[in-house]
């Protein structure tokens, strides 16, 4: 579809396109997420949750409040009206996604981490098999490597290397042709499941998707952890063709909450084997015989009731980002995060010693996103303390992430920690976080990361630029009153 057109083919400017086709958010965010200004707030944790278009949510009310939907577990006119929309938001997803439906299906799951445990809770592995993992992942997708370990697999991390933390593509071609006779796996694949992000949710490195043909040509399905990447970019899945996608729509549009999507190949689907049944995955069971029969379908996967409320407004949401254009989202987004690094870049201590570490692709380096991981330097060199920026951040109005972002691997990669320290410290029972930062020699708990949206405006990358200036600039912040950590 062409982005300068609405979703029923109708070119115009009126929904905050411009006479030269290019799209006003300046508009878009007076009209949806005024209430950012309305409170002086500034949002930089796109990458932890987009925000509610004031739109999408009003007309959910209206939704709910003005139809009458029951559970779709049955046949009265409530569950079928509820079975209708459900429907609709599966062809939704599949259209948005360019995914033919003869090859796809949509499962919806609370969030993509659902969407992952289904996935690593029914996967084939086998004793002779593979599990192959990016070691920039997010922890949803490390915990797969349990399902593979209790079932024999073994388990292979791909390092990311150079300053933009990219995945190492001579690492990954010798982790995926590794020899070994691998199992059989039924039709198609052999050896074994390759779980990658198309983009880090620490350093907004973009992995490249070619990865995927190449390691199905190997023997590999694929998963692809789309949750970062899908907000600012499309995802074409008739040009490309994992086996398993997974998705979070809060990330998206910021509203549902509580709703994600595992996007299958119906080949790859078949081959997965569930550990369990529940209500709504069987079409006929038994007790005292203990017997039971499996859905043929997507219902097989979707445990219990799924949330029929929340689910068609994904439909909605789908349809209000086509309006704006997936690829003026990526312009937006882009553009901000070139001026949110070329700043970082300036900023300097008086005696010229910089003011920020960047983690990953710098300003105008190509397949990065919105996503930037920092660390502010105190006048002496060292990093500040990421809890002290959580407060004064916080103190400013401003909200952004700190820590690890539950990606550890990023971290081990950007802050250069060396494998024999981090394996004597797995080794250790240690009674807190502050302890394991201790032996592993960190100053902190990990970086700050900014991370930009649709929704996001200069003004916002100008406001923390001038918060870390005027705040951090030729200072050397003490610890002193800070909190323990409880986690990372």
């Amino acid at each position: 579809m062409d982005d300068t057109q609405t979703t029923d083919g109708i070119r115009g400017t009126g929904h905050g396109h411009r006479a030269d086709g290019a799209y006003d958010f300046a508009a878009l965010r007076a009209r949806e997420f005024g209430y950012l200004d309305a409170e002086g707030h500034t949002y930089l944790d796109h990458t932890g949750a987009g925000l509610p278009p004031r739109s999408l949510v009003t007309a959910s009310a209206a939704r709910i409040t003005g139809g009458l939907f029951g559970n779709p577990h049955s046949e009265s006119p409530a569950s079928r009206a509820s079975g209708l929309l459900l429907a609709e938001a599966r062809e939704a997803v599949l259209r948005h996604f360019r995914a033919d439906p003869a090859e796809y299906v949509v499962i919806f799951t609370p969030n993509a981490t659902g969407a992952l445990r289904l996935v690593g809770e029914a996967y084939p592995f086998e004793r002779r098999g593979r599990l192959v993992m990016s070691l920039d992942n997010h922890n949803s997708v490390n915990g797969l490597r349990e399902y593979a370990r209790a079932r024999g697999a073994s388990t292979a991390y791909v390092p990311v290397s150079g300053p933009a933390l990219r995945l190492d593509e001579r690492r990954l071609e010798a982790a995926l042709t590794a020899r070994g006779p691998g199992p059989r796996l039924g039709r198609g694949r052999s050896r074994g499941l390759l779980a990658y992000p198309a983009q880090s949710n620490f350093t907004g490195v973009r992995h490249s998707l070619e990865w995927l043909a190449r390691a199905q040509e190997r023997g590999y399905d694929v998963l692809l952890d789309a949750a970062a990447f899908v907000p600012t970019s499309a995802l074409d899945l008739s040009r490309f063709h994992p086996d398993f996608t997974v998705v979070s729509w809060y990330k998206v549009f910021g509203h549902p909450t509580g709703v994600g999507s595992l996007i299958a190949r119906r080949e790859a689907l078949a081959r997965l084997r569930r550990p369990w049944f529940s209500g709504g995955t069987i079409y006929a069971a038994g007790a005292q015989a203990q017997w039971h029969v499996l859905a043929s379908d997507e219902a097989a996967f979707e445990d219990g009731t799924v949330n029929f409320l929340s689910i068609p407004d994904v439909t909605a949401g789908l349809a209000w980002i086509e309006r704006i254009g997936v690829d003026h989202v990526h312009d937006h987004v882009a553009a901000l995060t070139d001026r949110l690094l070329g700043g970082l870049a300036e900023l300097r201590h008086s005696d010229g010693s910089p003011l920020v570490r960047v983690y990953g692709p710098g300003a105008g380096e190509p397949d990065r996103g919105g996503t930037v991981a920092l660390n502010v330097l105190g006048a002496d060199g060292r990093v500040v303390d990421d809890r002290i920026i959580t407060r004064d951040s916080a103190a400013h109005g401003i909200s952004l992430r700190t820590g690890c972002f539950c990606n550890p691997g990023a971290g081990e990669a950007a802050f250069a920690l060396p494998l024999s320290r981090l394996r004597a410290v797995a080794r250790r029972r240690l009674g807190s976080l502050e302890e394991y930062l201790e032996h592993l020699h960190l100053p902190s708990a990990g970086a700050i990361r900014v991370s930009l949206g649709l929704s996001s405006h200069p003004k916002d990358v100008d406001t923390f630029l001038r918060f870390v200036a005027e705040t951090y600039r030729d200072r050397v912040p003490g610890a002193a009153g800070l909190t323990a950590r409880v986690g990372c």
